[in-house]
């Protein structure tokens, strides 16, 4: 929000236009767009107002970095089993930090955090990380689950060549876990997935739980209980155990590196804790 008028708005546009000599914005009566100039403009001045958040940053806790606001944003997949722990340990530990949590789509938490609308990212790696930081703080292994009724036809040692078609579940494609699953446990055939695509983990559970399928659960959602209540047995992956990594994403301009990797040390006690290592 700038908390100005329309009038103003265009007023300062119009003689930040003049001073540069160029046109940034193309206007009619109803609408505008910016021209291609002005696109780089506006990139250039959220970097630089980013900067100067992050130059505020740093003299507010220098000599203190474990005090004042971290935004951090979290995939789906990881902030129902680990954010409340995080938050837990922080208010216990760190009673001058706050935590202000986002939960979104990895797509989504790189766009805010490299806008300067975040400050450090809670992800499943591996992910492109360009033009920032990142810290791996565990891993998290990858089960199967089925249906205790359907061990019969889908049992241990497993074999995917074995399972009936369209019996896998997974999450929309733009749920990273999707693509860590697929690639760490060596799902080559496609005719094996269902073409429904959940939207939570949750979803996932209660498809397997009908006796649909099975699909792939990470150990810190099985941990934390999101099997209570279903008939699902837990079985190994065929192949070379799977797993995805759970990392910290911050930007490489960043004045609060000693604050986010004092953060990634908690979470990697916590993830041991639990066993997730």
């Amino acid at each position: 929000m700038c908390h100005v008028s329309q009038s103003t708005l265009s007023s300062g546009i119009q003689n930040l236009e003049e001073q540069l000599g160029h046109q940034l914005i193309e206007r009619d009566h109803k609408s505008f767009i910016f021209t291609a100039i002005g696109e780089e403009v506006v990139q250039r001045s959220r970097k630089l107002l980013t900067d100067v958040d992050d130059l505020v940053e740093l003299v507010k806790h220098q000599g203190e970095p474990m005090t004042g606001d971290i935004r951090l944003g979290c995939i789906p997949t990881i902030a129902p089993f680990l954010l409340s722990k995080v938050v837990k340990h922080c208010q216990s530990t760190y009673p001058d930090l706050t935590l202000l949590l986002k939960e979104d789509t990895t797509e989504r938490l790189l766009d805010a955090l490299g806008k300067g609308e975040l400050d450090l990212l809670l992800l499943a790696l591996p992910v492109d990380t360009s033009g920032f930081h990142s810290m791996k703080v565990g891993i998290d292994p990858f089960k199967l689950v089925v249906h205790e009724e359907l061990t019969d036809v889908i049992h241990e040692p497993l074999d995917y060549d074995s399972l009936p078609d369209e019996s896998i579940f997974l999450l929309q494609a733009e749920h990273c876990i999707t693509g860590h699953a697929v690639s760490a446990c060596q799902l080559a055939n496609s005719a094996k997935v269902n073409p429904f695509a959940a939207t939570s983990l949750h979803t996932l559970v209660q498809m397997v739980n009908s006796k649909l399928g099975t699909t792939f659960l990470p150990q810190m959602a099985i941990d934390a209980g999101i099997l209570n209540d279903t008939e699902l047995k837990v079985m190994q992956p065929p192949g070379e155990a799977p797993y995805r990594e759970i990392g910290l994403v911050w930007r490489q301009t960043s004045s609060r590196i000693l604050t986010f990797r004092t953060l990634g040390l908690a979470i990697q006690n916590i993830l041991e804790q639990s066993d997730i290592k």
